[in-house]
């Protein structure tokens, strides 16, 4: 069966962590591959990002960070439920361990939120176009509550939907990865209900947990999709946001959020995806299948029913998916 039109949006993440991660994804940009960047503004390259993002009219959201590196707000001066003794956050599964336990102060966390959307607008000078979690730390239970209030307040309307369909069957992954891929996509459907009450929008599908790093493949983004579109009919126009994390390697000390770059940053997944990104066989591949890339603003600037996320196709995306093994 043919499948429904789709607009795609590839969104890099990371933008801002260093140098050299930050050309390659400019490269990306400048070759189609991606039409959006999430920007990191504690990374240690921030500025000169920012400053990229300028001068090649990049669309760039915001890369909430509340898990790596240091603060920008408030929690840097003073005690803070956030931060370890040293004064760096807690880390990927340290917030969430500390989260779960109850040991997060969530005024806390809005005020680290509002204060990188004021930095934001500093480096930018303007609005994000969207605004997602590093390590999605935003779906997470009391934070998405947080986080989705500190964007109404803020007049941002787009933020990022992890889920999936299907990601707990991708046998590919190795076990601690497709359980944290598992994990997210929980949190991720336990957050629809605050992101809507306060009027949040996302894209109708997401892909990108299973094709991340040294997983990625044209025919592994190809299929993540058709597994996220199955049993949609055809003639509809469907939106889906692709995450990425292209950029060449980061070489010590340069890079990070305050503590340097971490080991994923500098190993070669990063290039992969690039290639993969950038190379014909995955945007001829797209093409035949009826995927058109675009920018959220292309999204936005739809009426809704021709391709803005809409509460019409919430149930259908969010059925429930099989149980992670």
């Amino acid at each position: 069966m043919a499948r429904p039109r789709v607009r795609l949006v590839v969104t890099a993440d990371d933008f801002g962590y260093c140098p050299r991660r930050d050309e390659g994804i400019v490269e990306a940009f400048l070759a189609g591959a991606v039409t959006s960047v999430s920007l990191l503004v504690n990374g240690a390259a921030a500025e000169s990002a920012a400053e990229l993002a300028g001068r090649y009219r990049i669309p760039t959201g915001l890369h909430a960070n509340l898990s790596e590196g240091r603060p920008v707000g408030p929690a840097c001066h003073g005690a803070s439920t956030l931060l370890s003794p040293e004064g760096f956050f807690l880390g990927k599964m340290g917030f969430r361990e500390a989260v779960a336990a109850g040991g997060v102060a969530l005024p806390q966390v809005r005020e680290e939120l509002e204060a990188q959307l004021i930095r934001f607008r500093e480096l930018l000078g303007g609005d994000p176009t969207h605004v997602d979690g590093h390590q999605h730390v935003h779906v997470l239970p009391g934070v998405c509550q947080v986080f989705a209030e500190a964007l109404q307040a803020n007049g941002v309307r787009f933020t990022r939907l992890p889920v999936e369909r299907g990601v707990g069957g991708c046998a590919w992954l190795e076990a601690p990865a497709r359980a944290f891929a598992c994990a997210v996509e929980r949190d991720a459907r336990a957050a629809v209900g605050p992101f809507s009450r306060y009027g949040l929008r996302w894209t109708d599908a997401f892909v990108g947990l299973s094709t991340c790093g040294r997983h990625m493949s044209a025919h592994r983004v190809s299929g993540a999709l058709a597994r996220a579109l199955e049993g949609i009919p055809t003639g509809r126009t469907l939106t889906a946001e692709l995450m990425a994390h292209p950029g060449y390697p980061s070489v010590p000390p340069a890079g990070g959020c305050g503590e340097g770059p971490d080991a994923f940053s500098c190993s070669w997944e990063r290039l992969h995806e690039l290639r993969v990104l950038t190379a014909p066989t995955l945007r001829t591949r797209l093409a035949q299948e009826g995927v058109q890339l675009c920018t959220l603003h292309d999204l936005d600037s739809k009426s809704h029913g021709e391709g803005i996320p809409g509460e019409a196709t919430l149930e259908t995306f969010l059925e429930p998916s099989p149980p992670c093994p």
